[in-house]
């Protein structure tokens, strides 16, 4: 068996669709069904089933995928083991990050990542949760930082830190209580009376609000639905309503003066103590549970997580 051919069928079978794995690879449509009806035809087996909505894997191919995903593993590990030699680890990673996180993040990481991983490639994204962790399932990528991620089929989720969440007002605007003192936290509950410039479900800020507004009978009032946390804040500029953020949304806008904001407490806690807790969103590392990690990837989760921790000054 061809590697190439290997590769093609796996990614074939992870993307669902010959379509979407010819982009991934860089190759034309036409080959790439070639290349895996050789493979067929070698191993005298159908491993996918084509229809118009794009390829499942038959009993042979799911026990193939298993397989071929393990030989891939393994000849990343020889890659890497030899690069070693040379002194350095090698091979690529491709990790996703929320926009609100790829603003701080995206410099420092870099710069940590060319000083202890010169000889490997960096491939970074921005994206909403819910696509990022599809994109973990497929292969597309390696390691992904979630907000607010609940445990899922096929994805290792690890906790990585809380970020505060404020309302974020235009300074001296016309909304509810824009002038009141903002180093007074507001209390959760008083939330709704509020306009909010917010993303669309299922965006982890807004499903959270409105998790913790549910236990209390209440609901968000909802002005304008936009993804895009940029796109948020000139809103909130603008008039247009309030936003709930983390402060490094504000602090990265560019214009941070322009807003006032204030902490939100009396979110749920785990001692059931509703008064105090402040509203939270937390980051976790995510990486695929069907796809061990390579050296190079465990190396980047370790430095993903000292430079968070080093900009948020988050405990060990």
């Amino acid at each position: 068996m061809d590697l190439k051919q290997i590769e093609y069928f796996v990614r074939v079978a992870e993307l669902g669709s010959f379509t979407r794995a010819s982009v991934v690879l860089d190759i034309a449509q036409p080959a790439l069904s070639r290349q895996v009806r050789l493979l067929e035809v070698e191993l005298r087996q159908n491993l996918l089933v084509r229809n118009g909505r794009g390829a499942t894997p038959t009993e042979a191919g799911k026990l193939l995928l298993e397989h071929g995903r393990g030989i891939l593993h393994q000849v990343e590990r020889a890659r890497e083991e030899l690069g070693r030699v040379r002194g350095a680890l090698a091979g690529r990673v491709a990790i996703g990050l929320p926009p609100s996180i790829a603003k701080v993040l995206t410099v420092p990481l870099t710069r940590a990542f060319r000083v202890k991983l010169p000889d490997a490639a960096l491939a970074i994204s921005e994206g909403l949760s819910v696509a990022m962790r599809e994109s973990l399932t497929t292969g597309l990528l390696d390691i992904a930082l979630l907000y607010n991620t609940p445990p899922a089929p096929g994805i290792e989720i690890t906790a990585l830190l809380e970020e505060d969440l404020f309302l974020v007002q235009r300074r001296g605007g016309a909304q509810p209580g824009a002038e009141a003192d903002t180093s007074t936290p507001l209390p959760l509950g008083d939330l709704p009376r509020y306009p909010l410039v917010i993303p669309t479900r299922p965006n982890s800020i807004r499903m959270l609000v409105e998790s913790e507004l549910a236990t209390r009978g209440k609901r968000p009032q909802i002005s304008l639905e936009i993804d895009g946390v940029a796109a948020i804040l000139d809103l909130v500029a603008d008039g247009a309503g309030c936003a709930v953020l983390p402060m490094n949304a504000v602090t990265t806008s560019g214009k941070p003066e322009v807003f006032s904001t204030r902490p939100i407490h009396g979110a749920s806690s785990d001692d059931g103590n509703d008064d105090g807790a402040r509203l939270r969103s937390k980051l976790y590392l995510a990486v695929s549970s069907q796809r061990p990690a390579t050296l190079t990837q465990q190396a980047m989760a370790d430095l993903i997580r000292t430079t968070l921790q080093a900009l948020y000054k988050a405990p060990g």
